[in-house]
């Protein structure tokens, strides 16, 4: 999905300490898949590379195969990335050979807000609970395959919920109040890495557009996914 860049106003002043401050933000175009990676892609890199499998991947609940994979640590989301920019594979955007990545965290949250300002939600700022498409999402015991009614106003699905995924930054809670404005790309160094969205194994399966969380890179929950991103070429509407 093209993307449009520009600036938006990144983060949120009436919530948690590491949203603060909001701030304007400078984007270039950039592409980003429209639902995360999925088991049965992932399988292919397995299958590749001889990569092991991830953790949980044999649970029946977690291995469907149009459901995003879980259990990826962030070195092993980047091997995929790296692997499928290798294997000159453009299927994913239907594209010639491109690098694949993860987004900033600054990509993650313009892509989620799809264009609109000011919202605390993809789709507005309806508190999801009394949302009624997504109520199959508040009732979840485990993660599901995206479906359109999760889209938001870019078309992208599951951008507050399903699982949490992986961005290309270091996590540092106070990066805001030094942060470019200009293609803002985090820390140079820490022990964590960002993550954005939603996850179904918490009570509350729903997060804010401009909501922060973070995990360091080794770990491999069963709540964590990711999603490819990549520059836009030249020419790229």
């Amino acid at each position: 999905m093209n993307l449009p860049g520009g600036e938006f106003m990144m983060g949120h002043d009436g919530f948690r300490p590491d949203e603060r401050p909001a701030h304007k933000v400078l984007l270039a175009p950039f592409r980003a898949a429209v639902s995360p990676v999925t088991n049965a892609e992932y399988a292919r890199f397995m299958n590749a590379t001889g990569a092991e499998p991830p953790r949980f991947f044999a649970d029946p609940i977690l291995n469907p195969v149009e459901q995003p994979v879980v259990g990826v640590s962030w070195h092993e989301a980047q091997a995929y990335c790296a692997w499928l920019s290798a294997a000159r594979d453009g299927a994913v955007f239907r594209l010639p050979t491109e690098a694949f990545r993860l987004p900033t965290e600054a990509e993650r949250e313009y892509a989620a807000r799809g264009g609109r300002a000011g919202l605390e939600w993809p789709w507005g700022n309806v508190d999801p609970g009394e949302y009624a498409p997504l109520t199959f999402v508040a009732e979840a015991s485990g993660p599901h395959v995206p479906r359109e009614v999760c889209a938001n106003d870019f078309g992208l699905l599951c951008m507050a919920e399903n699982v949490h995924e992986w961005c290309s930054d270091v996590y540092a809670r106070d990066f805001y109040a030094s942060s470019p404005r200009e293609a803002p790309a985090g820390p140079a160094a820490g022990t964590r890495r960002a993550s954005r969205g939603g996850s179904w194994r918490h009570s509350i399966k729903f997060t804010r557009v401009s909501a922060r969380s973070s995990l360091s890179p080794t770990y491999r929950y069963n709540d964590y996914g990711f999603r490819l991103y990549m520059d836009s070429r030249s020419g790229d509407g």
